[in-house]
C-alpha cells in the first residue's frame, strides 16, 4: 500500500508532466499509424494481383521488424538529428508489417464467387474493390492496424533515447536514478500509463471496427 500511495503521491505532483508524456506518446501512434496504415493498404492493393510484388512487399517490411529497436532508432539521427522524426521513421517501419499482411489476407479471403457476382452485375474493377473488396477485408485489416497500434505504444518508449520524447522519458529517469526517493514511482509511471493507454486506444478501435461494420458484411466477412 506505501508503494502505491507513493506513486499516486509522485503523480499528483507531475500531472503536468504525465500529460504532456501521454500526449507526446499519443502524437505517435496516431500519425505513425494512419501512416503506415495509409502505405500499407496502397501497397497491399497495388500487389493483390501479383504474387511476386505481395511476396516481396512482406518481405521488404518483415525485414524492419528483424533490426534491434535501439539500432533502428538512431541510425537516422546523422540524416535527420535528433527528437520526433527519426522516432517516427523507426515506428513507422515496425508498423507496416501487421496491416500489409492483414490487407494482403483480407483481401485474399474474399470468396472469388463474391467477386464473380460483382462483375456479373456491372461493376467495374475499381467500383469492386471500393464496394466489394476492401469492405469485406476491412474487419481483417483493422486487426491488423490494432497490432500496429499497441506495437507503436510499446517500442515509442524508446524514443526518448534519441530525445523524441514520450512516456519513456519516466522510464529512462526512473532507470538512470536508480535507487534514489521516486526512481521506481518514475519507473512505474511510464510502464502503467503505456499499459493504459494501450488498453484505450484498443478499446476506441475496437469500436471503430464494430461502428464501421455493417452486421452483413461481418457475416460475409465470416464466410468468406
Amino acid at each position: 500500500m506505501d508503494g502505491i500511495t507513493s506513486w499516486f503521491e509522485y503523480l499528483n505532483e507531475r500531472w503536468d508532466l504525465v500529460f504532456t508524456a501521454l500526449g507526446e506518446t499519443l502524437v505517435y501512434v496516431v500519425t505513425v499509424t494512419l501512416a503506415a496504415g495509409l502505405l500499407a493498404v496502397v501497397v497491399g492493393v497495388a500487389t493483390r494481383h501479383h504474387a511476386f510484388g505481395k511476396e516481396l512487399s512482406l518481405a521488404i517490411a518483415s525485414v524492419f521488424l528483424t533490426i534491434p529497436s535501439l539500432a533502428l532508432f538512431t541510425i537516422f539521427i546523422p540524416l535527420v538529428g535528433l527528437g520526433f522524426v527519426p522516432s517516427f521513421i523507426a515506428l513507422f517501419l515496425y508498423a507496416i508489417l501487421p496491416i500489409l499482411r492483414n490487407t494482403t489476407a483480407g483481401l485474399d479471403a474474399v470468396d472469388s464467387s463474391v467477386l464473380e457476382s460483382a462483375r456479373g452485375m456491372g461493376l467495374t474493377p475499381r467500383q469492386t474493390l471500393m464496394q466489394v473488396q476492401l469492405p469485406l477485408a476491412w474487419p481483417v485489416m483493422l486487426a491488423g492496424i490494432r497490432v500496429s497500434a499497441l506495437l507503436t505504444v510499446g517500442i515509442s518508449a524508446i524514443a526518448t533515447l534519441v530525445a523524441g520524447g514520450g512516456l519513456g522519458d519516466f522510464i529512462k529517469s526512473g532507470l538512470a536514478r536508480l535507487p534514489l526517493p521516486n526512481s521506481l514511482e518514475a519507473i512505474w509511471t511510464g510502464v502503467i500509463l503505456s499499459v493504459v493507454l494501450a488498453l484505450a486506444i484498443d478499446g476506441a478501435l475496437l469500436v471503430l471496427g464494430r461502428v464501421t461494420t455493417p452486421s452483413g458484411t461481418r457475416g460475409r466477412a465470416k464466410a468468406a
